[in-house]
C-alpha cells in the first residue's frame, strides 16, 4: 500500500486537544484538510507523523506550547481606556478589538474584563501556553510527488 511522503498532496482529519483533553479543534464539520508535505502548511511534527503513513493510519501527535503557538505572554494583557474604543457597540467579554503593535503590524485583541473606564484586553493566542495533542488520521494521498 502506498505511503505518505514528502511533496505528497493529502487529505487529514484530525482532532486537536488540550492537555486537559478540551477539544479544541477538529474537522468534523468542515471535512478533511488538504495539504501538501513540504510546503510549511502545518506544523512540522505533523508532517513528520504523516510522512510513512498508510491511508487510514492514525497517529497521535504531542505539541507542546513552545512550538504550537508559544508560551503566554502577560505582556499581552493590556487595559485600554474606554475613550480609545468606539461609543458602539457597548464592550462585551469575548469582544474582539484590531489594533496596531508597537512595531506598526496589525494585532488581535479579545477583551476579557470590562470596567468603568477600561477594558483588559489579550493579545495571546487563544492557545497560548497550551501544550495540544492531535489525533491525526490519513484520508487519502490526492497526488503523489
Amino acid at each position: 500500500m502506498p505511503t505518505a511522503k514528502n511533496g505528497d498532496t493529502v487529505a487529514i482529519d484530525f482532532v486537536v486537544k488540550t492537555e486537559a483533553g478540551q477539544v479544541v479543534g477538529n474537522t468534523e464539520e468542515s471535512g478533511p484538510q488538504v495539504v501538501t508535505l513540504g510546503k510549511q502548511e502545518i506544523f512540522p511534527q505533523i508532517e513528520a507523523a504523516l510522512d510513512g503513513m498508510e491511508v487510514g493510519a492514525v497517529q497521535q501527535v504531542k505539541i507542546d506550547s513552545d512550538n504550537a503557538f508559544g508560551p503566554r505572554r502577560e505582556e499581552l494583557v493590556i487595559d485600554v481606556p474606554r475613550e480609545n474604543l468606539p461609543p458602539e457597540p457597548e464592550p462585551q467579554p469575548g469582544m474582539q478589538l484590531s489594533a496596531q503593535g508597537q512595531d506598526g503590524q496589525p494585532i488581535q485583541l479579545v477583551i476579557t474584563e470590562v470596567h468603568d473606564n477600561s477594558v483588559k484586553a489579550d493579545g495571546n493566542h487563544p492557545l497560548a501556553g497550551e501544550d495540544l495533542t492531535f489525533g491525526v488520521t490519513l484520508v487519502e494521498i490526492k497526488e503523489a510527488a
